[in-house]
């Protein structure tokens, strides 16, 4: 066989090419590789695509992108429509490197016919040039890649209404990267059912072809209902075919379906797998989930620090969700050192990027001195802009930085308005407009109407409503005095964590009030708000232990905690202090004689 195959190809070039023809198809192509290059040296167009695709494979010859390409280059010179294609999809690959017939690059460097086999930039330029030789010569791919360049390339070389005719051709042509981008083109205008139908339909074709890109769409189509009929589970066996060929996104979506149970029988092991797969490969969305499971735990206890590094992933990659999330972990100390400009940091990148919880988290830190004047700007024009929109939340929120000057100069005229506005649907705003009210800032002071908004917040459970509420009632501002329903409301919140209540709390018992006197539960409620941080609670359980109000006195527990309240700046409690006995002096052990 060898040596028929030397004799036909010192014959002649053509039946050297056939004869590698239908070596090739056989599958024998390292013996046909030689009867290819010696009909591409006597300038055979095909031969040249044929070897050139030989170098770019690796068929039958040690793989070389250069010497490929060269090949490539001396069929294209020649018109040979198949190589015109080729050499435009690499060259927007950035693997094409140009070159005259003679294998001289045109810069005139021979070091680039020796160099390694590695991506350079993508060369539009080169692509289009040689995608429209190919698209006008009929090459259904080359309008594939025309279509492409119009649409994605450089701007100056976008053209969207032709890429559209190219696109229109190659598609018409049965390939199926023309199907893909003519049925993105038709995606810019489409509105109808006919035209959503369109669409399906060009995407459909570049998903029965296994196009990655368009599996991924046609199963966005086929789970939305547009231009198909909606079918869940149909869209996720999609996502799973795309994923499986490497589709990012599409990796995202199935391993969702797979933790959720949606639309597949569930399976969480094997989900988080896929999701951990498209995060790692980048997508924002993916890190945004496993970091979610990290944080959430589930069998086993949240682990914040893993959490962080997912959605450190996600929140570099610009998921807004992923940023607010790493925001608060830094805000926290949860898995990350607490660090409040980080979390600012990442808040305003979510903010910025829409979140509307995000703003809301950036302005309490600025309400607390945590973030920086021009946060308070942005963060007051966002919300201005929502409350303008119609948005209550916003409304409330627009309203509270007019009150306390974020971001623009106080004004609590502008700030009742605002927080009126969402008082009819936000709870805080009740209560902050029922404060302005009973207080007479920016309106005409009304304790009466003050106290009916306060309660419509603490009926709905908001524990600052019930407190002020309860201290309201206490008072008798607003309405009648009614010990007992304070008591209740101070109780409920401080049952909740609030500080200021759990003192209230001990101040009741304590007696005075229309309440039964309990000293005993009294210094428990003292003891609680001293233990957070509550200055009149460590002076008030200072004051109990030196007394024995409660019938236990303890001279060093009172010092410790009137010490502390004095360091809170509490100077009232210096008196209780000096009341103390004075601290005895440590005794020191006498010396004893030692025995030899």
């Amino acid at each position: 066989m060898a040596l028929l195959d030397r004799l036909i190809a010192s014959t002649s070039p053509s039946a050297a090419l056939r004869r590698a023809v239908r070596l090739t198809e056989r599958g024998e192509v390292k013996q046909a590789f030689p009867l290819l290059t010696r009909a591409a040296r006597a300038g055979i167009a095909e031969a040249e695509y044929r070897v050139g695709r030989c170098y770019l494979e690796g068929s039958g010859v040690p793989p070389s992108l250069v010497d490929g390409v060269r090949w490539l280059e001396r069929a294209a010179n020649q018109g040979y429509v198949d190589a015109l294609a080729r050499l435009a999809t690499l060259s927007i690959h950035g693997l094409a490197t140009s070159m005259d017939v003679s294998g001289a690059s045109a810069a005139g460097s021979a070091a680039n016919l020796f160099a390694a086999n590695v991506a350079a930039e993508p060369d539009f330029e080169s692509g289009i040039r040689w995608a429209r030789k190919a698209a006008e010569a009929g090459s259904a791919d080359g309008q594939a890649v025309l279509g492409y360049i119009l649409t994605s390339g450089p701007e100056h070389l976008r053209n969207l209404d032709e890429a559209h005719l190219w696109y229109e051709r190659s598609a018409v042509a049965g390939c199926p990267q023309g199907a893909l981008g003519y049925a993105l083109s038709l995606a810019r205008t489409a509105k109808d059912p006919e035209e959503q139908a369109k669409v399906a339909e060009y995407l459909r074709q570049a998903a029965d072809a296994g196009l990655p890109t368009g599996l991924y769409l046609f199963a966005i189509m086929t789970e939305r209902g547009l231009g198909v009929t909606a079918d869940r589970p149909a869209a996720i066996q999609l996502f799973r075919q795309a994923a499986e060929k490497g589709s990012r996104p599409s990796q995202a979506r199935w391993g969702l379906a797979l933790l959720e149970g949606h639309g597949v029988a569930a399976n969480p092991t094997e989900g988080e797998s896929w999701l951990r797969r498209a995060a790692l490969a980048g997508d924002p969305e993916a890190a945004a989930v496993v970091g979610d499971l990290y944080a959430k735990g589930g069998k086993l206890p949240p682990n914040y620090a893993e959490a962080a590094i997912w959605f450190r992933r996600g929140a570099e990659a610009g998921h807004r969700g992923a940023s607010r999330a790493l925001g608060l972990l830094h805000l926290t100390g949860a898995g990350v050192p607490r660090d409040s400009e980080e979390a600012a940091r990442w808040f305003r990148v979510s903010a910025q990027a829409g979140d509307p919880g995000a703003r809301v988290d950036l302005a309490n830190l600025l309400l607390r001195g945590d973030a920086s004047a021009e946060d308070a700007v942005h963060t007051r024009q966002w919300f201005e802009q929502a409350a303008a929109s119609g948005d209550l939340v916003a409304a409330f929120n627009f309203g509270v930085c007019l009150a306390e000057g974020v971001g623009v100069e106080r004004d609590d005229r502008k700030a009742a308005e605002w927080l009126r506005r969402a008082a009819d649907g936000v709870v805080n705003a009740q209560y902050w407009y029922g404060r302005m009210l009973a207080e007479g800032r920016g309106l005409d002071a009304n304790p009466e109407e003050g106290r009916a908004w306060i309660k419509r917040a603490a009926d709905v459970g908001m524990v600052e409503a019930e407190v002020m509420l309860a201290e309201m009632m206490l008072t008798g501002r607003g309405g009648s005095r009614d010990h007992t329903a304070a008591l209740a409301l101070f109780e409920k919140a401080a049952g909740r964590g609030h500080v200021g209540a759990m003192f209230a709390m001990g101040a009741m018992h304590g007696g005075g009030h229309d309440v039964p006197t309990d000293r005993l539960t009294a210094q428990k409620w003292f003891a609680a708000a001293a233990e957070r941080g509550h200055a009149y609670g460590q002076m008030m359980l200072g004051r109990y232990l030196v007394r024995g109000l409660a019938g236990e006195r303890d001279f060093d527990r009172a010092r410790m905690w009137l010490e502390r309240a004095i360091a809170q700046g509490l100077q009232d409690a210096r008196g209780d202090l000096a009341a103390l006995p004075p601290q005895a002096e440590p005794q020191q052990d006498e010396p004893q004689a030692v025995n030899r």
